[in-house]
């Protein structure tokens, strides 16, 4: 394996400020950092800061808006329906 190609992973805190929450985990992106954070276990780390996140993206929180009021199916039918042969 080549040396000095390959991106350093290692720990890293990912901080989603429109919920308030972070979480730590691996990643390539430590190098992307705009500072660093204490965590809970006394070390320093990296952080990341996120616009969306599990904890504010509007699918996982259950506040998802249904664009579609009728359904694919229905307004396929009505495009392409049944169409008498002649």
């Amino acid at each position: 394996m080549k040396q000095d190609l390959h991106p350093e992973y290692g720990p890293v805190v990912f901080r989603d400020n429109q919920a308030g929450t972070s979480f730590l985990t691996r990643s390539t992106a430590g190098a992307l950092a705009r500072g660093t954070v204490v965590w809970d276990d006394g070390e320093t780390y990296p952080v990341i800061d996120v616009d969306v996140s599990s904890a504010s993206h509007p699918f996982w929180t259950g506040r998802a808006r249904v664009l579609d009021s009728e359904g694919r199916v229905e307004r396929f039918r009505r495009r392409y329906g049944q169409r008498t042969s002649s």
